[in-house]
């Protein structure tokens, strides 16, 4: 995944922050690759019940708005969307 120099560990502690503080186990992989994985589990809805679950763009209007109205700064703000709408790009 193409993306400017970013500490991802910072943005991952920022994308917890965000999601009250989701628990991500780190186990192997890095910390890009958690973050990929998280915000690509949140665009699916995996983490509802099946039975509730949203299509993948309203999880993604849902997840930008949460973004924007999150107090992280403005530079992360856009950097998660940017990972949002790639990620979205490889799941349509």
């Amino acid at each position: 995944m193409q993306q400017e120099l970013e500490n991802f560990d910072q943005l991952l502690e920022e994308y917890r922050s965000i999601w009250n503080n989701r628990l991500l186990h780190k186990g192997e992989c890095s910390s890009e690759e958690l973050l990929t994985e998280a915000i690509k589990r949140e665009l699916l809805d995996e983490n509802s019940h099946p039975r509730i679950r949203k299509n993948k763009y309203e999880k993604y209007f849902f997840a930008i708005k949460r973004i924007i109205n999150s107090s992280v700064s403005d530079s992360t703000k856009v950097t998660l969307i940017k990972i949002h709408m790639e990620i979205m790009e490889t799941i349509s």
